[in-house]
C-alpha cells in the first residue's frame, strides 16, 4: 500500500503572520516602579505629566553680560558692570545705564532683555564693558518654558525609554518611573544533535554533532529586550521530556520561546507535545530565511486573549541565521506588544544597492548586507540560512519583495541591525 502524498501547507505572507502573531499578544498585567537611573530600555508604563515649566525662568544661553539694548543705542557706548550671576544664584533688577556679568543657565535679571557673549565684549582697563556687536532683543536667552510648559505630558505611555528621556523625566523632577514588568521567557532547544561549548572540545565532537549556538543569541537578544529569562537548556528529542520541559515552564513564564524541531520530521517532538497542552499552529512563512514557524499556548484554559492561564509558544527554526532573523521580524515585535510599546517595528531606510541579485525568490527575502563608505550597501557572499557569519558581519537587512532581482544603483529598503537590536 502506498503512501499518501503529504499535502503542501500554502506559504503565509510576513504581514499576515505579523498580524496574527500580534493578535495575540495581550499587554501583560502590572506594572512596576523603577529608579530613573535603571530604567533605560524600559516601556512607560504611565503617562509623565510636567509639574513644572523647564527652565523655571528666563536664563542665559551663554557666558557673557545681561544688557538692557536701549542702552546700548549710542556709539561707543561704554557701561559699568553693576553685578555678577552666576548659575544658581539670582540677581537683582539691571539698573539703568550698567550690564550684568551671567554664566550659562543663570537666571535673566529684570530689566535685562539680551546677552552678549564675552567674546564680543572689551572690559577696558577703567572697568567699564565695551560692546563690541550688534544686540538684538532676546538674543542668547532661553525662555522660561521652552523646553517644557507646566501640565504637558513630556512622555507617553508606551514610550521605550532612552537616555535621552531619562534626562527629559529628570529635568522635571522624577526620580521613579512606572515601567511595564519584564516579560517571563524560559527559552530551550531541541536536538540531540546540539552540545553546549565547553562540554566537549571541537576535536572531540562526534560525528553529527554541532555546537549550541542559537541558545546564546537568543538569550542576549532577549534580555535586550528587558526579559527574564529562565535558560532550560536542551531538551532531549523525546516526546514526553518535550511535553515536561512545556508543562513546567508554561507554570511560570509568559512566553516559551523554543529553537528547532517546528518541521514535520519523526523526530521533532514540538508540535504534537504542546498540541496535547494547548494548541499550536505551524506556519509556513513566506520568507527568506526562516520559513517554518509555530506559534501556540501552552495551558488548560485555551488563548490568553480568552482570559487562559499559561503561557504564549513560539517555536523558531533552527537554522542559525532563520532563528535570528525570524526573532529579529516575528518575536521583537511580539515581546514589545506584550510590554504595551507603542512603536514595535522599526521604519526601513531606502539605500543604495552596490550589489548584484539575479536570483529572484518566490518569498519575501531578507539580504545580509553592510553600509560600505561610499554610502551604498555591499552583500554578503553567502546568503544560506546557516551561516551565521553574515549576520555578524552585516549591519543590516535587505528587505527585497518577492520575485525581485538587484541591479548596482538600484534603491532597496534597508533595515539597520542597531534598530533591530536595540
Amino acid at each position: 500500500m502506498s503512501t499518501p502524498a503529504r499535502v503542501l501547507q500554502p506559504l503565509v505572507s510576513l504581514d499576515e503572520a505579523m498580524a496574527n502573531l500580534l493578535g495575540f499578544a495581550t499587554v501583560l498585567d502590572g506594572f512596576e516602579q523603577v529608579a530613573t537611573f535603571a530604567a533605560d530600555g524600559r516601556v512607560l508604563a504611565q503617562d509623565i505629566v510636567s509639574g513644572l515649566q523647564v527652565p523655571p525662568q528666563d536664563n542665559s544661553a551663554m557666558d557673557g553680560y545681561a544688557v538692557r539694548c536701549g542702552d546700548l543705542a549710542g556709539a561707543a557706548v561704554a557701561l559699568p558692570v553693576s553685578q555678577r550671576i552666576a548659575a544658581g544664584s539670582s540677581g537683582t533688577a539691571l539698573a539703568a545705564m550698567s550690564v550684568a556679568r551671567i554664566f550659562t543657565g543663570a537666571p535673566i535679571p529684570p530689566g535685562a532683555d539680551a546677552v552678549v557673549m564675552q567674546e564680543d565684549c572689551t572690559l577696558q582697563a577703567d572697568g567699564l564693558l565695551r560692546v563690541n556687536a550688534l544686540v538684538r532683543p532676546g538674543q542668547w536667552i532661553r525662555r522660561c518654558g521652552e523646553d517644557v510648559t507646566q501640565g504637558a505630558v513630556v512622555l507617553q505611555k508606551g514610550e521605550r525609554l532612552s537616555p535621552a528621556a531619562l534626562g527629559l523625566a529628570a529635568s522635571i523632577g522624577r526620580h521613579q518611573l512606572a515601567v511595564a514588568r519584564h516579560p517571563k521567557v524560559a527559552l530551550f532547544s531541541t536536538g540531540d544533535e546540539l552540545v553546549m561549548p565547553g562540554d566537549v572540545a571541537p576535536e572531540q565532537m562526534p560525528p553529527g554533532a554541532i555546537y549550541n549556538s542559537n541558545r546564546f543569541f537568543l538569550r542576549a537578544l532577549l534580555a535586550r529586550l528587558g526579559c527574564r529569562v529562565t535558560d532550560l537548556g536542551i531538551v532531549p528529542d523525546d516526546r514526553a521530556a518535550t511535553i515536561a520541559a512545556l508543562r513546567d515552564a508554561a507554570a511560570e513564564h509568559d512566553l516559551i520561546l523554543t529553537s528547532g524541531g517546528v518541521s514535520v520530521g519523526e523526530e521533532d517532538h514540538i508540535k504534537p507535545a504542546v498540541q496535547s497542552l494547548g494548541h499550536l499552529d505551524l506556519w509556513q512563512i513566506a520568507i527568506k530565511p526562516g520559513k517554518p514557524f509555530a506559534y501556540g499556548w501552552v495551558g488548560r484554559r485555551g488563548v490568553a486573549a480568552a482570559g487562559g492561564s499559561g503561557a504564549h509558544f513560539i517555536g523558531l527554526p533552527g537554522n542559525p541565521v532563520s532563528s535570528f532573523v525570524t526573532f529579529l521580524l516575528l518575536v521583537r515585535p511580539f515581546l514589545l506588544k506584550l510590554q504595551g510599546a507603542r512603536q514595535i517595528a522599526p521604519a526601513p531606510i531606502a539605500a543604495r544597492a552596490d550589489f548584484t541579485w539575479a536570483r529572484a525568490d518566490r518569498r519575501r527575502e531578507f539580504l545580509r548586507v553592510r553600509r560600505n563608505l561610499a554610502g551604498g550597501l555591499d552583500l554578503f557572499p553567502n546568503q544560506s540560512a546557516g551561516v551565521l557569519t553574515s549576520a555578524v558581519w552585516g549591519d543590516g537587512l535587505v528587505d527585497n519583495p518577492p520575485g525581485q532581482t538587484i541591479e548596482p544603483g538600484d534603491m532597496v529598503r534597508w533595515i539597520p541591525f542597531a534598530e533591530l537590536l536595540a
